[in-house]
């Protein structure tokens, strides 16, 4: 496609990135595996909990996963379970027909196994109290989903291309922090989903560049800039956001070197020409940030570094 300087409509971008949507929609079919959520739940493993049928309460020790990955699960789970407020979200800024809401329930369907896979896992094996589980998140879910970017294609868009990847890293984390092979293997197997997810994204943004570049590179600035994960309303989601960062499952590293950096240099967004002054602008912006987060990185590891040495000496 060849670029063009002038801002375009929403509606415009809608109808130029379709062809690229549909494209990709295609490309995901043929890369999606069929799976079961059921088939990574060791269900003959269950026992009945207290309350109407009268079972046996929960206890930490019935958990099998590692305390450092706890939160995290919460935190995944809780995540997934905002799916209807991710669906309106995206079906308002993509529409419901032709490739654009194709894939929009494409996504959902694909994503709402997630929380049920996880659900089900926690659940079966008492990896966490089930009262607390599903307190957390009806609190969640009553908080209902507004995301930060409004109704912009493109920032929606870029979002969620980041977002996805982020997803992908934390689950896969979040796996082998578990402890627990079967726990490992489930969150594998959502992470490769939420890797085709973010191949989804990234490509149609990569297209967006093509044909809106200076608009293209505002939203990708705005998104990195502000990003945040879409359970940061979770109650109290910084605690358990710390903990996650200090058990190394997803952190400012992680986050910069793994999520952010790979898709930026995918986009080209600091090689591309032809930018004009807004262009240039926000890319001005993105580099400064990057430069400001990699720092913030290296001293966070630091900190986490001199802790575990003081730990450990406490323990000599």
């Amino acid at each position: 496609m060849p670029l063009t300087s002038g801002p375009k409509t929403q509606k415009e971008l809608l109808l130029e990135l379709e062809p690229v949507v549909e494209k990709e929609v295609n490309r995901h079919l043929t890369m999606a595996k069929e799976w079961f959520p059921h088939e990574y739940v060791p269900y003959s493993d269950g026992r009945t909990y207290s309350g109407v049928l009268g079972g046996e309460g929960w206890e930490p020790g019935d958990s099998k996963v590692s305390p450092e990955s706890r939160d995290a699960l919460l935190v995944n789970l809780l995540t997934e379970d905002n799916l209807p407020g991710y669906h309106a979200a995206i079906a308002w800024i993509m529409g419901k027909d032709g490739a654009w809401g194709f894939w929009v329930n494409r996504w959902t369907a694909e994503e709402n196994r997630h929380g049920i896979v996880i659900r089900d896992y926690l659940t079966v094996t008492r990896a966490l109290d089930p009262y607390v589980l599903e307190r957390a998140r009806m609190q969640h879910m009553q908080g209902g989903y507004e995301p930060d970017h409004g109704d912009s294609l493109l920032h929606g868009v870029s979002y969620v291309a980041f977002q996805e990847l982020a997803t992908r890293v934390s689950h896969r984390n979040t796996g082998k922090a578990s402890g627990d092979p079967l726990c490992e293997q489930m969150m594998a197997r959502v992470a490769a989903d939420e890797n085709l997810h973010m191949l989804f994204y990234r490509n149609v943004i990569a297209a967006a560049f093509e044909i809106s570049p200076n608009e293209a590179m505002r939203a990708c600035t705005d998104v990195v800039k502000n990003f945040q994960m879409p359970g940061y309303t979770i109650d109290n989601f910084l605690r358990k956001s710390v903990s996650i960062a200090n058990a190394g499952i997803y952190d400012l590293r992680l986050h910069h070197d793994d999520v952010l950096a790979p898709i930026l240099r995918q986009w080209g967004v600091f090689e591309l020409e032809g930018l004009t002054d807004e262009g240039e602008k926000a890319r001005q912006e993105l580099s400064e940030f990057m430069v400001g987060l990699d720092a913030a990185a290296k001293r966070f590891e630091e900190r986490r570094e001199a802790r575990r040495a003081r730990q450990a000496a406490r323990q000599a």
